[in-house]
């Protein structure tokens, strides 16, 4: 059966990239818990999608333009550090963490806060390539989901040196097609994200092997019901 992973944790129960939001996704039985990184001036990785805190908290000030304190202190400390988020998968009965990177410079704060945790064995990474690129430089083990964004399929050179453990598709793109050929290149095929009951049950006829969604009821029926045919 497909993994499921929640998306930013329970976004629609909990704000997103909160403890609140993680601890309720993986209260509900997520397999993984998929988080987005930031990093602050003073080089601490926390838990936000947005360059910015306005959608989410209001302030429109760049994350990377203040100290971990004053992100703190303008979200009533709402905002996590990815630390905080590993400290809960600790201790989690189970569960594992796909660490979102979009930008160059977000993958050295982020693997040295999960080597702190001792977390290497629970986290995955996915995200822009140039920050994958880093991840790999700086971890040659580590476990990537390579997103991919296009139908033109990546190059073997770039497979070469990336070496993912997955192929990151946006849901739109996984076809048969795609999952044949990330079969042949030994990959695991993930679909991103995918909120409505017949997109997953699609994905799931194709053999995606996670499915990530804000909906993580959802998909757990319609896994459940699959299981059950």
């Amino acid at each position: 059966m497909a993994l499921a992973v929640a998306h930013r944790g329970d976004p629609y129960v909990h704000r997103e990239n909160t403890l609140p939001s993680l601890a309720s996704a993986l209260g509900k039985g997520a397999d993984v818990v998929e988080v987005d990184v930031r990093i602050t001036r003073d080089g601490v990785p926390v838990l936000l999608h947005d360059a910015t805190l306005e959608r989410l908290w209001g302030p429109d000030r760049r994350v990377a333009s203040m100290t971990f304190d004053e992100v703190a202190g303008a979200t009533g400390g709402g905002v996590p550090r990815l630390a905080d988020a590993l400290a809960l998968l600790g201790d989690a009965d189970g569960g594992r963490m796909l660490v979102d990177l979009t930008e160059a410079g977000q993958a050295e704060p982020s693997l040295a806060a999960v080597a702190a945790a001792g977390a290497g064995e629970r986290v995955y990474y996915c995200g822009e390539l140039p920050a994958m690129r880093e991840v790999r430089a700086l971890d040659g083990e580590a476990e990537i989901a390579m997103t991919w964004k296009t139908s033109v399929r990546p190059a073997e050179p770039l497979l070469a040196a990336l070496r993912p453990r997955w192929l990151n598709l946006r849901f739109g793109l996984v076809d048969a097609a795609t999952v044949a050929f990330a079969r042949d290149h030994g990959l695991l095929v993930a679909a991103w994200t995918a909120d409505w009951e017949r997109s997953m049950s699609r994905l799931l006829a194709l053999g995606a092997d996670a499915i990530t969604t804000n909906r993580l009821d959802a998909l757990r029926r319609v896994m459940a019901r699959r299981s059950r045919v």
